[in-house]
């Protein structure tokens, strides 16, 4: 227990201040760009539109989940196809805080090689799927993007950066950061050397298992981190930092839906053969992952203390998961008083705040509803007016999400 909590211990410390960083770049990107920026630069169908999609995407903190409303909204935006698809592919892969904290646990090397395969990939698709699907084989649905937002401008990047954000994703870092720390005691050193002579086994392993679960880019880092110093090929890290993220089942339902089976195969295609690829040319040049060792972020023994400055972050970080977590299960399991002309419906299939902002804007639009809230965690839609339950479910189910009916009042 001693060696996992010194382990726990050194990899938060070591990935905290850049985490911090990067949310609140993620924050102002969030806040100071506008909607409109993005329409844009992808509205034209052209190998333009597909490279300014993977550019704009590459930055942009959004899961794979929470890229894919985004993504349908660009489309309904009249965004080409193959700038969607470029979004899809790059958006999910990484994003200014996993770039920050790939670059504080995992080094340069990794900091570098990860957005640049992310963008060359998403370019590729978005090229695949202009060339090969027609334009009405790529389905057009409800529009799915996020609500206008009011306020001061400087409190709105704060609440996003430390607390949104935190909601969205921490659950998954806190469970990356247990299991990079689990690994390191539980796993025998130099265990994936078995497979030293078959690189690429071992990245067809990583790929069985993390393309269908859901893997946040950020929480992937210190598992990934973890499992290098277990002696698992950089290639295939590589490989597990690009496929786990960009992809899992269930927005592989979703896109097969809303865009299309023909799109969602060469989507899929260009995910699994582009991270092998990359992955094989890791191991091909090489890859400095000494900084790994050096920073003892993912040391089982007990080390020296780390710096003062990365304790207060660690302190700073650990303190907003607990608060941004305890809210929202406070949220989940809190029941309000149901106001008059109000229903409350069960939806399922929202992650984030982004799948909330798209339920709420696929609804928004209906005869009848004066205004719709929904919660991830509670996996609720609640809508004030007297909107036909018909309309909010085509609504919903165009948008990409599950409806489930409407609540019984107890």
């Amino acid at each position: 227990m001693e060696t996992f909590l010194w382990s726990l211990l050194n990899v938060v410390c070591e990935m905290a201040p850049y985490l911090l960083l990067g949310f609140l770049i993620a924050g102002i990107l969030h806040v100071f760009v506008p909607q409109g920026f993005y329409r844009k630069y992808l509205s034209k169908d052209n190998k333009f539109a597909v490279l300014w999609a993977a550019l704009l995407g590459v930055p942009l903190p959004l899961c794979s989940c929470g890229v894919i409303p985004t993504a349908i909204g660009l489309r309904n935006e009249k965004a080409s196809k193959g700038a969607v698809a470029s979004f899809l592919i790059a958006t999910p892969q990484t994003g200014i805080d996993s770039i920050l904290a790939t670059f504080s646990l995992m080094g340069l090397g990794f900091a570098i090689i990860r957005p640049a395969a992310a963008l060359i990939t998403g370019v590729c698709g978005g090229w695949l799927v202009n060339r090969l699907v027609p334009e009405d084989d790529a389905a057009v649905t409800a529009a799915a993007s996020c609500n206008v937002e009011t306020g001061n401008k400087l409190w709105r990047v704060l609440k996003y950066a430390y607390f949104k954000m935190i909601q969205d994703i921490g659950g998954r870092l806190v469970i990356g950061l247990l299991v990079a720390a689990l690994i390191q005691v539980a796993i025998p050193d130099e265990f994936f050397l078995h497979f030293g002579s078959q690189p690429l086994l071992q990245m067809l392993v990583i790929l069985i298992v993390a393309v269908p679960m859901y893997i946040c880019s950020t929480g992937s880092i210190p598992v990934a981190a973890a499992l290098i110093m277990k002696g698992l090929s950089p290639g295939a890290a590589l490989v597990m930092l690009m496929a786990g993220p960009a992809v899992n089942l269930a927005s592989i339902l979703v896109v097969r839906k809303a865009l299309g089976r023909r799109f969602t195969g060469i989507y899929l295609l260009v995910i699994v053969v582009f991270s092998i690829l990359f992955g094989l040319v890791v191991n091909a040049i090489g890859i400095d992952t000494g900084a790994l060792t050096a920073n003892g972020a993912c040391c089982a023994g007990k080390a020296a203390l780390p710096s003062v400055f990365k304790m207060i972050c660690a302190a700073t970080l650990a303190l907003l998961i607990i608060f941004a977590l305890t809210m929202k299960l406070f949220e989940r399991f809190s029941h309000k008083a149901v106001e008059p002309d109000t229903a409350v419906y069960t939806v399922e299939g929202m992650h984030c705040s982004h799948c909330e902002a798209a339920v709420c804007r696929a609804v928004e639009e209906i005869p009848g509803v004066d205004s719709a809230k929904a919660s991830a965690s509670r996996k609720t839609l609640t809508i004030k007016g007297p909107a036909a339950a018909d309309a909010i479910r085509s609504a919903v189910e165009k948008a990409g999400y599950t409806f489930k009916g409407r609540q019984s009042l107890s």
